[in-house]
Formats: structure tokens, C-alpha cells, sequence
């Protein structure tokens, strides 16, 4: 957030409403600045990403720059907070450098505010990962995805977004097997002499009609190490966002800090686009001062579907580069041992 001068924010209002318009940096009404995404940062995440946006070429400073890591923990059903089939809850944390000229108290509320929109996004049961489950009814996995802003030089929302999806991806899930914990049939009071059994090991035997053989399911182990697993189910349903900034004949992308203090009004919209469905409106968000009509809105809508559509595709390729280079680094780190 930057503060301007009232001659400052007529002028690059002036600007962007000249024919043809004008911005600081060269840029069309709908280009972004350079995007630099980086997955698997942080090692003891299950799942991690860096997205930058506008950051200078030459030393590798300035820009916009966030940081999202998702990690899993076990959390039990029924006693407390635990869904069956697993949750996900996120959060936004800004560092103060991020915003220097802001409170305390103003920086909580940023962050709140933050959080509110991430979070009644990607938390929403109708996009849930399927795999979070462990145990029905009784265990299921939480995964919190935590997201850092270390600098905002514009456009901050579809940054948190972007690294969010690409932490999300880059998650692996640990495999898990059920156990449950039984006494020797001929000692069922004894119980030092319980075992563990594997539930896809166990034979039946005796009468049909014997009740006392049936299994329940008590505890689980991991099979692998926590680092290990499945994939994050889920990918084409994480939402991408993005933001139009809203002048009273046009719109941009991509707004610079002077840019936001100058049209402080935006539209926020949330997509997903499905390989094998229609594309999905899963949100939109009106922030900011001024007023915008139904039939602005509704055209706003269809030009924000075309734009985010193209930040789909790109985010996709570039985290299947990712996977890639990632799993090039894996080999080549195994070979070399």
C-alpha cells in the first residue's frame, strides 16, 4: 500500500484513460509484469511454492513476492474440530517490511481480511481433496496452508493465489494402512497377549455366524515416510483469481501500488477450468471504494473468464515444468549416491 498525491493519482488516471492508454512501465491494459514461480522450498512442508510478480531482472529485487506451505497433521473426529474426510484451513501472515507504513493493529486487519478471502475459497467443502481421510470416523487429516507476503508491489491477491494452487500441487499426501488391536481368541481378558493385525491380512475362520470375528478398525501406521505419498487430490478444483481494477469506461490487470492508490475499486474473480467440465465461477469479490452496476458486473464476469483462463494454462504448464525438474533433481540426486 502507497500513499499518493492527488495530482499523481489525476495523472495516471488521465493516463490510463488516454488513447491510447498509457501506463508507467510500457505495459498494455491487460499484460502482466514477469511471473517467477518456484515449487518445493521448503523441506519440511508437505507441499511448498514461491511466486514473484514484477521482480527487476537485474538483481533479482523488488516486485511482489509470497510464499505458501501446506503441512498435514492428524487430528481426531468427534473431539473436536475433526470432519470426517479431512479439512483445510488457511491463513495469511504479512511481514511487516511488506508494509511499512501500516500499525500494527492495521496490519491485522489486512491480514484478517486476507485470510477471510483465501480462506472461504480453497476451505470449501465443495472442493475438499478426497484423499484427506484416514480413518472414517475417527481420523482424518488437517492441512493448514499457511501463506507469507514478504513484498507487495501490486496485484497481491493473485499472487497468494497463485503460490496457494502451486503449494496445493505440489502436496503429497501419506500413504496410510489401518491396524486394529485384538487379544488371542482363546484369552480375550488377557491383554498382553492383544496383537496388531492388519486388516487386509486377516483370515475368518470358525462359524459364519460367529460375531466376535468381526473387525474393527483401531489405529493406523505409515508405510512410508512423511515426505512420501500420494499426490494431493484435487488439482483441476483449486481456483485461480483474478483481479480487475475498474475505471468508469475500462478495466486493467495487473495493477502496480501507484496504480491501486489511483483506482482503489477492483473485482475480484475466482475460476477453475476443468479438463473434462465447463469453467466454474467458484467467487467474486467487490473491493474498494466506488459503485459498479449489474450489467458492468456481468460483462466484467465473461472478460474475466478469457483472462484467467490464460493464467490457468500458463500456472499448469509451469508447475508440470516443475514436477519435471523436480523429479530430474531426484534422479539425479540418487544416482550421484
Amino acid at each position: 500500500m502507497t500513499s499518493i498525491s492527488k495530482a499523481e493519482k489525476a495523472y495516471i488516471q488521465s493516463s490510463l484513460l488516454s488513447d491510447p492508454p498509457l501506463r508507467a512501465d510500457g505495459r498494455g491494459l491487460i499484460d502482466f509484469r514477469t511471473i517467477a514461480l518456484e515449487s518445493g522450498i521448503a523441506p519440511i512442508a508437505n507441499g511448498s511454492a514461491r511466486v514473484s510478480i514484477g521482480r527487476n531482472v537485474q538483481d533479482g529485487g523488488g516486485g511482489t513476492e509470497v510464499v505458501a506451505a501446506a503441512k498435514l497433521e492428524v487430528e481426531s473426529i468427534g473431539d473436536g474440530e475433526g470432519v470426517d474426510g479431512g479439512r483445510v484451513v488457511c491463513s495469511v501472515s504479512c511481514s511487516p517490511t511488506a508494509y511499512p507504513l501500516l500499525s500494527p493493529n492495521a496490519l491485522d486487519d489486512l491480514q484478517h481480511d486476507m485470510t477471510s478471502v483465501l480462506n472461504a475459497t480453497l476451505s470449501h467443502p465443495t472442493i475438499r481433496p478426497k484423499n484427506l481421510g484416514i480413518l472414517p470416523g475417527r481420523k482424518s487429516w488437517l492441512l493448514n496452508l499457511d501463506v507469507i507476503v514478504f513484498s507487495d508491489a501490486g496485484n497481491i491477491f493473485d499472487a497468494i493465489f497463485m503460490a496457494a494452487r502451486a503449494a496445493l500441487w505440489d502436496t503429497k499426501v501419506p500413504k496410510t494402512k489401518s491396524v486394529q488391536y485384538r487379544a488371542k481368541k482363546d484369552d480375550r481378558s488377557d491383554a498382553t497377549q492383544a496383537m496388531d493385525i492388519d486388516v487386509d491380512e486377516v483370515t475368518y475362520a470358525g462359524s459364519a455366524l460367529d460375531t466376535r470375528q468381526t473387525i474393527e478398525v483401531a489405529d493406523f501406521e505409515l508405510p512410508d515416510y512423511w515426505d512420501e505419498g500420494e499426490p494431493l487430490d484435487g488439482k483441476q478444483t483449486w481456483p485461480v483469481c483474478l483481479t480487475l481494477n475498474l475505471l468508469p469506461t475500462l478495466h486493467f490487470l495487473d495493477a502496480t501500488l501507484q496504480e491501486e492508490a489511483s483506482v482503489p475499486l477492483k473485482l475480484l474473480v475466482f475460476y477453475t477450468f476443468p479438463s473434462d467440465a465447463t469453467p466454474l465461477l467458484r467467487g467474486m469479490r467487490l473491493l474498494g471504494t466506488g459503485v459498479s452496476d449489474l450489467v458492468q458486473v456481468k460483462s466484467l464476469l465473461k472478460d474475466g473468464e478469457k483472462y484467467a483462463r490464460n493464467v490457468w494454462a500458463a500456472l499448469e504448464g509451469k508447475l508440470k515444468d516443475e514436477d519435471l525438474r523436480r523429479n530430474q533433481k531426484a534422479r539425479e540426486r540418487f544416482l550421484n549416491r
